[in-house]
């Protein structure tokens, strides 16, 4: 299946969810935040939120600072 992750285009196999789009893009333990079609999606239901065709995922790094 074919979705865009922060613009940009990428194939995935059917039935992906987005934690193994999180694995695929070697995210796994990062501080993440996760949207899919503008709707945040809580890191516990990474894990159970299937992908669908042309699904529009935003991933944003947390980067800390003062």
């Amino acid at each position: 299946m074919n979705i865009l992750v922060n613009g940009e285009p990428k194939t995935l196999p059917d039935q992906a969810t987005l934690a193994d789009l999180i694995i695929q893009m070697e995210l796994t333990g990062k501080r993440i935040a996760v949207e899919v079609n503008a709707e945040i999606v809580p890191r516990s239901q990474h894990g159970e939120t299937h992908l669908n065709e042309n699904d529009q995922v935003e991933i944003v790094h947390a980067i800390g600072g003062g």
